[in-house]
């Protein structure tokens, strides 16, 4: 163990050496660092090498020994200052307890109460030596356990879990900086049931993890963390624009860990919220988008906002049931649907239940159910029609006609839903279609460009585009340039490469790729042939 440094300062030094003789500094645990004829030395040596303890004389030119104590208290606060003098005046010692000076000895110092007076230091700084090993010792262990009280208080804030007022002191505490004008919540999933041969479950969903890390985590500055299974990352954001941006970067990504670790990874991306407390909302959005996977396949990146459009998600659903209910509304089939309706009604008339608390259940029923259809725009009137008793003629139902009731309300919810789905996507590749044909000769048409006019992500336009036309956004747009460019030729006598610009193509070589691998021969022959 090293021994604690001892600075010793009087201008006479025959008293410094007969101090360094009467005692055995370094059996008692102390090393004589070196010593000074005044304070300005003193201060000099204390820079080069702070000591533990200084003994100084009162009375020395150029700096005395009160000053010098005051300047060593500035720096450094937990110095140890003994003061011997020989004059046993009481403004010297009053002057030293208000230094917080250790012990004020009078000359000639006594070598064994210099002794005893050092072993009480000795036994003062092991002490507190020992509390800042501790000290040190649970900051190590809390800056060890840091990265998984992170992952708790994430795991807490998008479950809802933290009183709005706490999340400023978990911040600090936990030294997380979230400090974007908006966030999203973007959850990812990897198919357990597609596994690679030869890798478990476990660590297929790891290596999907660590490549998470290596080329989402920095590049849009996330905070990772598992929760139910799933790799969750909250992405700051400045717009709600920017969560297109996100969604085809994930899709981007999706491909990646399917090449990279073989996994089936399904992406959903949640809504962008503007504090933190609006984070388990977005969170929710995304793990039903990843439930959507049964609709449009997994392997992909799902925006919430495009497969749900103009939905404002309800906290109210509170029922188990009435959940799985609405989840099957919104993607089950017609059967999965009459199952939960029934499943639901088979809740709420289970024994035990009195009259009273069933009629305020079936009502509760009703509200939630208008709910669901305004916040998903579904037009109440089809389905519950005009009759003002509605909430009588229901709590009036047994449980057989409350659950036949119940089984038309949801599969009406459900063909509404469907309807305007199908009909929003086919808007927007109707849109797509008529920006083509109107514009296939700009060489700068691209997805991205497409999708940026029409505000959706490249992953869900180029899902949806496909399974509307039955072609990829890029075949669809290759054949009606190729359409248009066979048209020229045979009614035309413009050159082939005029031909080829005016149909979207800078280079005219490019062009004849495309066209003679479209129709096996050159866009000269073809003219040529058909004359």
């Amino acid at each position: 163990m090293s021994k604690y440094t001892v600075l010793m300062v009087d201008d006479e030094e025959n008293v410094i050496r007969a101090m360094q003789k009467k005692i055995d500094w370094e059996s008692i645990g102390f090393r004589i660092m070196g010593y000074a004829h005044n304070g300005i030395e003193a201060l000099d040596l204390a820079e080069q090498e702070a000591p533990d303890v200084v003994l100084t004389d009162i009375k020395m030119p150029y700096m005395d020994g009160l000053e010098l104590a005051h300047n060593l208290k500035i720096m450094y606060p937990t110095v140890r200052i003994l003061i011997f003098s020989g004059f046993d005046e009481f403004e010297y010692a009053k002057e030293a307890i208000r230094l917080e000076v250790e012990e004020y000895i009078l000359k000639p110092v006594d070598a064994d109460e210099l002794r005893r007076i050092f072993m009480r230091i000795k036994e003062s700084l092991d002490q507190e030596m020992d509390e800042k090993r501790n000290v040190q010792k649970l900051r190590d262990y809390y800056m060890e356990s840091l990265p998984l009280l992170q992952e708790n208080f994430y795991s807490s804030l998008v479950d809802g879990g933290i009183p709005d007022a706490d999340i400023p002191r978990y911040l600090a505490d936990y030294q997380i900086s979230l400090d974007s004008p908006m966030y999203t919540a973007v959850v990812i999933h990897t198919s357990t049931t597609q596994l690679p041969e030869g890798i478990s479950s476990v660590l297929l969903t790891e290596s999907v993890r660590r490549l998470v890390a290596e080329h989402l985590k920095q590049k849009w500055n996330t905070r990772m963390f598992s929760h139910d299974g799933n790799t969750v990352v909250l992405v700051p954001c400045r717009s709600q624009d920017d969560v297109t941006r996100i969604t085809d970067e994930a899709e981007n990504f999706c491909r990646l860990a399917r090449r990279v670790c073989q996994a089936v990874v399904t992406i959903g991306i949640g809504k962008a919220c503007r504090s933190l407390t609006e984070l388990p909302d977005s969170y929710q959005g995304a793990r039903e988008a990843v439930s959507y996977r049964s609709l449009y396949g997994a392997g992909k990146a799902i925006n919430i906002t495009e497969i749900a459009p103009g939905e404002e998600r309800s906290p109210d659903n509170t029922q188990k049931r009435l959940h799985q209910l609405f989840k099957a509304v919104k993607m089950g089939s017609p059967e999965t649907v009459r199952a939960q309706a029934q499943a639901c009604v088979e809740e709420m008339s289970a024994g035990g239940v009195s009259l009273s608390m069933h009629r305020f259940m079936v009502m509760e029923l009703v509200s939630s159910l208008y709910r669901f259809a305004i916040s998903n725009r579904i037009e109440t009137e089809p389905i519950f029609g005009e009759d003002e008793a509605l909430f009588r003629n229901v709590t009036n139902m047994d449980a057989g006609q409350l659950s036949e009731w119940l089984c038309g309300v949801a599969c009406k919810m459900q063909d509404q839903l469907q309807s305007k789905r199908e009909d929003g996507e086919q808007t927007f590749v109707t849109k797509a279609v008529e920006y083509v044909r109107d514009n296939y000769g700009d060489q700068e048409l691209t997805i991205d460009k497409i999708c940026g006019l029409l505000g959706v992500s490249a992953a869900y336009f180029s899902t949806t585009f496909k399974k509307e036309t039955g072609k990829t956004f890029i075949n669809y747009l290759t054949d009606y340039r190729m359409e248009q460019a066979v048209q020229r030729l045979i009614e035309k006598d413009d050159k082939t490469y005029v031909i080829a610009a005016q149909v979207g193509y800078a280079d005219p070589a490019y062009f004849s790729y495309v066209f003679k691998k479209k129709f096996g021969v050159s866009p000269t022959r073809y003219r040529s042939e058909r004359k």
